[in-house]
């Protein structure tokens, strides 16, 4: 049963950092791609960055203030929020999918499972 745990969202001043935890059981991560999305308050949900194997990608609003990373051995895909804005503020997900089409990692219907999401909020 593939289940997908996102956490560590919280209130934060602007400027100030937060770090997201993707939690994934039932699979080891290293066998697909995770991406973290982030829908804000009457949005849609936007891909912010991705992670396969060792290649990384984000959007171009987060790029030199995001950092994705995973560690193979706590199972764990991790978010590092830098530099925050209040536009930042949404609900972050998490989400899964294989290798193919890379290219396409900012599509949400190429992704297979979900977690639920977690609030960061960024005040100015």
């Amino acid at each position: 049963d593939v289940q997908l745990q996102a956490s560590g969202g919280g209130l934060v001043q602007a400027g100030g950092s937060l770090r997201l935890s993707c939690l994934a059981s039932g699979f080891p991560f290293h066998t697909w791609a995770v991406g973290w999305f982030r829908q804000a308050p009457g949005k849609e949900r936007e891909a912010v960055s991705c992670i396969a194997r060792n290649t990384t990608y984000y959007t171009d609003s987060v790029k030199g203030r995001f950092t994705i990373s995973s560690d193979s051995a706590k199972n764990t895909v991790y978010l590092q929020m830098d530099s925050l804005k209040p536009g930042d503020t949404a609900v972050y997900f998490c989400a899964v999918r294989g290798f193919l089409l890379l290219n396409l990692w900012k599509v949400r219907n190429t992704y297979d499972y979900w977690g639920q999401g977690t609030l960061v909020t960024v005040s100015s």
